[in-house]
């Protein structure tokens, strides 16, 4: 069973909300965070990166920056431009892009459910990245940025959702700078809300479709507070984590792109001579994105090529059966040594929606190769999760990226 958790969300004032919600704060370095808050002084980045309220060159992991973010998140609080709901509430939150929209319920998961493994994972998460967002939510004592969890669809839970839309005033409902549109409801009926939680009591997996550094950090503070209060009940807050749960085919995977900037001493020729044997490699006369499973665009050269991966490259195993993967074991590792993509400085990872240019840009500048690939799909994504499995890193490009600063759990 997954257990899920009304909470008393602290919302924007609603006049603030449009100018409050920001991109996650992994989206941006320093410097790119440090602009927006210069252009817009409310932006959430201000908390979530707090390092863009001290002079350049301020330590981002300091204490002080740390601090600086509890402070400006209760300040704001205290003044009105956070307002927290009396009582225990769901929420819905709607991102339409490209005509597209997909609805979550905002609500908390459980930290016990992350260890025992009815929250599943397909990602590892790296320490340095767990410690940066452990400080800040445990000097906070406050999760900023939902967790993107996923579910296997439940009729009933899209009835409920398309009932309060129908009938009740949305709370926010403004389109940003990218043109993506953000709709907040709230979900303050104690019928509507133990229907959910008991829904959702009966789902037995829910995955982690983005924000595994976020989730595991928010896991390790309630366990710290744990340790800390011996008599604890288990319906502490810091027990649950701030989440927006998505039906699984409500989402959209993007395509994750990859850029080697070192050719292992190859020409470029000598390169497609060595994969031959495992792809049909076909020259194209334009940019070419891969319009199926098992297909790869290939930038090298100045020219686009496309690779069709031979049917004996897929193991039948949900991990060496992604197009991530069969590219990892078949040309990243073999013909340019890339055996660990995660920490090797020779490959560089491009979402997909920064478009097949970007790729062209990347390999010409470095002299080097790009890969578009096809988008894993959630199906894939379910079935890795399901057998215990990891993926490779990057597989998964999810867009539209769900705003930090619309709901801010506090415990």
């Amino acid at each position: 069973m997954s257990i899920i958790h009304p909470f008393r969300g602290v919302l924007p004032a609603a006049d603030l909300a449009s100018s409050i919600a920001a991109l996650p704060y992994d989206v941006y370095d320093s410097a790119e965070a440090r602009q927006i808050t210069d252009r817009n002084p409310l932006s959430f980045l201000k908390i979530d990166r707090a390092e863009t309220q001290f002079p350049e060159g301020t330590d981002p992991y300091s204490d002080q920056v740390y601090e600086k973010a509890r402070d400006t998140l209760y300040q704001m609080i205290a003044d009105g431009s956070f307002i927290q709901d009396e009582t225990p509430c769901y929420y819905i939150y709607a991102l339409t892009m490209d005509g597209r929209t997909q609805t979550g319920i905002v609500g908390c998961a459980s930290i016990d459910d992350y260890e025992n493994g009815v929250i599943l994972r397909h990602e590892n998460t790296l320490e340095e990245k767990e410690l940066d967002r452990f400080r800040h939510i445990d000097t906070c004592s406050a999760q900023t940025g939902p967790i993107f969890l996923a579910y296997r669809a439940d009729k009933r839970l899209q009835k409920i959702l398309s009932e309060i839309m129908e009938t009740e005033a949305s709370l926010f409902d403004f389109t940003g700078d990218d043109g993506i549109r953000h709709q907040v409801w709230r979900i303050g009926s104690p019928d509507y809300i133990e229907k959910i939680s008991q829904i959702f009591a009966g789902i037995p997996h829910l995955y982690i479709a983005d924000g595994h550094h976020r989730a595991a950090s928010a896991v390790k503070v309630g366990l710290k507070r744990r340790a800390e209060d011996p008599g604890f009940s288990g319906r502490e807050e810091y027990n649950f984590f701030l989440s927006v749960l998505f039906a699984s085919d409500d989402l959209k995977i993007y395509d994750y792109n990859r850029v080697v900037i070192d050719m292992n001493g190859y020409t470029f020729d000598e390169f497609l001579d060595k994969i031959k044997d495992g792809f049909e490699i076909t020259e194209k006369d334009s940019p070419c994105r891969p319009q199926r499973k098992g297909e790869i665009g290939l930038y090298g050269g100045g020219k686009w090529y496309l690779l069709r991966a031979d049917s004996r490259l897929y193991p039948g195993t949900p991990v060496g059966d992604l197009d991530v993967s069969v590219l990892q074991e078949n040309i990243l590792a073999p013909v340019f040594g890339i055996t660990n993509p995660k920490n090797d400085p020779r490959i560089r990872f491009v979402g997909g929606i920064r478009g097949l240019k970007e790729l062209e840009r990347e390999a010409d500048r470095a002299g080097g190769a790009a890969f578009a690939m096809y988008p894993t799909s959630m199906d894939e994504l379910l079935a890795v999760a399901d057998a215990g499995m990891l993926m490779p890193p990057k597989s998964t490009w999810f867009e539209p990226k769900l705003r930090s600063g619309l709901f801010i759990h506090l415990f």
